[in-house]
């Protein structure tokens, strides 16, 4: 057991999907039902999904890299891709941190409702994204070819 009273992972840490339903629970209002929506949704998108907890209390889902992230603030569940800006978002989910080159965000607020379709397909579109991304060669010292002798 952690000191949070989580049932530990085997290395003296709470396992991350633990981790996240604490969250959700501790919130108790309007913001961790919609996490929790949230992430019924990345999970129902992609099967495979590996959550993850980062800086601090950042619920982190991942697949071959990170797709999203799931931040709560006093107004706003604001959902991160990590490289939206590369998605297509053809029914206009994004609605924050548009001015990037790299992230894109959803803020979600108190009322609003959540196209479940749309999102997973962000979600596939962001994980079909990270598993076709081509393997970085490892760095190395180039090597001459040798000169052939005619």
């Amino acid at each position: 057991m952690t000191k949070t009273g989580l049932k530990d992972n085997g290395d003296g840490e709470a396992h991350p999907s633990q981790l996240i339903d604490a969250k959700i629970e501790e919130l108790n209002d309007w913001r961790g039902e919609t996490l929790a929506r949230v992430r019924v949704l990345v999970r129902e998108a992609d099967p495979d999904v590996v959550e993850e907890w980062k800086w601090r209390g950042v619920p982190v889902w991942s697949h071959a890299g990170i797709i999203c992230t799931g931040e709560t603030y006093k107004t706003v569940v604001k959902m991160t891709f990590a490289k939206g800006a590369a998605l297509k978002d053809p029914t206009g989910l994004f609605n924050s941190s548009l001015e990037g080159n790299t992230r894109r965000a959803i803020d979600f607020r108190e009322g609003d409702k959540i196209d479940g379709e749309a999102l997973k397909a962000l979600v596939r579109a962001a994980v079909a994204m990270n598993t076709s991304a081509p393997a970085v060669a490892s760095p190395g010292r180039s090597q001459k070819k040798p000169k052939s002798s005619a």
